[in-house]
């Protein structure tokens, strides 16, 4: 039983970490969402304390919120013990997440009708912590509103007359609310509100795009500043963009974005940008790992979907980046057989055997795959490769091998394996790699349910310290 449990767990945490509910290349939304509600729903009913420790791993925000959803959807189904460990996690959870991320939760717990007492608590907790109520209240006015309702919360101040009757006031004492007030009739003030608010107001004022984006820029985020960039370029108003400053599994994407040509034009900040990130992201582990063989998926299927556009070849791209730094001698393998990783682009058959034979010619410490798993040059090479290497060559286990998934398989309710022989472990962001490398030992059955359950238990401790 604890192996069975032990391997629903793994199960799980690879389709967390990985799966949006969005659709793939070899899979609809349709499948992927309705596969997903289906793990979490067994592994809510079989193992509901692993269940929320689950919080605490590295899983996307996506399911972190599915999991808080589900468990309060579930109050009555938990021990007092549990709910009291519950709290914790989902409350530490909750100030993690991106705001909007919390906002679309509470929507869909009052679409749900979850109005327990435990789900107005949390609630009330989450806004009493949030830094600036003011600034929530401008920006996610909607989302606020509905959340303040549902829990039952009356807001302190003028917020309450800001976002329930608005109408009746005719100057606000709080400074961003009386911005977004004036900003109505007035131009001027549109500049000074966030930038997402501020677009509505461009759009009532017929602002035109260029000016807008010129006057705003101040105050843009980091990412807002990326999003806009191409669409700032077109309208012949710069906007400055540190790239630098971005985090790696971010950056990658922007990157693959640029036509080739213009990749080839800018190569040098976007190189520069890309290592940048990679040396932030290695840290400490720069240079400790030794000789590192990657083989790095850039197939046709590498492109994604529309919703998830080139998402696996960005993770393979922020991988390569981020592995030249933690090894002290590198060799990157694209399954094309390109050689400059900034000109990626998603190409062709998904040759895995053959690259990973070429890998292991150059003998490696540690063996990475970053590849959504479908290999079909021949089909199924790579998994007799790694078959026969392990049996004949390597029974040792001298060399850490290492599948990293990008893609969730909705079929297997898993991310897509090559051989039984190679842990997989699904991957959402290049600077988890560390991690999953060293989480990846449970998935090759040398360990037990009770080893997987101790490190459970110590991020579930750390994850609420760092709290």
């Amino acid at each position: 039983m604890d192996a069975i449990a032990a391997d629903d767990m793994l199960m799980f945490i690879n389709a967390a970490t990985t799966s949006t509910s969005q659709r793939e290349f070899h899979g609809g939304a349709d499948d992927q969402r309705l596969s997903l509600d289906f793990l979490h729903d067994y592994v809510l009913g079989n193992y509901r304390d692993l269940y929320a420790a689950a919080l605490a791993l590295d899983i996307n925000d996506h399911n972190a919120a599915l999991i808080v959803r589900k468990l309060l959807a579930t109050t009555g189904d938990a021990t007092a013990g549990q709910r009291q460990a519950e709290g914790r996690l989902i409350a530490r959870r909750l100030r993690a997440l991106p705001p909007q991320r919390v906002y679309d939760l509470f929507r869909a717990l009052r679409r749900a009708r979850v109005n327990n007492r435990r789900t107005r608590a949390i609630i009330r907790e989450w806004f009493a912590g949030r830094p600036d109520p003011a600034f929530d209240a401008v920006k996610y006015r909607t989302g606020l509103k509905r959340a303040l309702r549902h829990a039952h919360v009356a807001p302190d101040g003028e917020l309450g007359p800001f976002l329930f009757t608005p109408d009746d006031r005719r100057r606000y004492d709080t400074p961003l609310l009386e911005t977004w007030r004036r900003a109505h009739y007035e131009q001027a003030s549109v500049y000074e509100l966030p930038y997402t608010v501020a677009e509505g107001f461009a759009a009532k004022h017929r602002i035109d795009r260029a000016t807008f984006l010129k006057r705003i820029e101040p105050r843009m985020t980091r990412l807002e500043r990326l999003r806009v960039q191409e669409s700032a370029r077109r309208g012949k108003a710069a906007v400055v963009v540190d790239l630098g400053s971005m985090p790696l599994t971010r950056l990658a994407p922007y990157v693959l974005s640029l036509p080739v040509p213009e990749r080839v034009d800018r190569r040098g900040e976007l190189t520069g940008a890309l290592r940048a990130a990679a040396v932030r992201a290695a840290g400490r582990a720069a240079g400790g790992w030794g000789r590192v063989a990657a083989v790095l998926d850039d197939s046709f299927s590498a492109s994604g979907s529309a919703q998830k556009r080139r998402r696996p070849l960005a993770v393979a791209l922020a991988c390569h980046y981020l592995l030249a730094e933690l090894a002290a001698e590198y060799v990157p393998l694209w399954t094309s057989g390109r050689t400059d990783a900034l000109l990626a682009h998603p190409y062709g058959m998904t040759p895995l055997g053959e690259r990973v034979l070429d890998a292991l010619e150059h003998a490696p410490d540690r063996l990475l795959i970053v590849s959504d798993g479908w290999d079909n040059a021949p089909y199924g090479l790579a998994s007799e490769v790694l078959r026969v290497w392990r049996a004949r060559l390597d029974p040792a286990r001298r060399v850490v091998a290492v599948h990293l998934n990008p893609v969730y398989d909705a079929d297997d309710f898993d991310v897509k394996r090559l051989a039984a022989a190679v842990p997989t472990v699904g991957v959402r962001d290049a600077e988890d790699v560390p991690a999953l490398v060293g989480f990846a030992r449970f998935t090759e059955g040398r360990t037990g349910f009770a080893d997987l359950r101790a490190h459970f238990d110590d991020r579930v401790a750390r994850f609420l310290e760092e709290g």
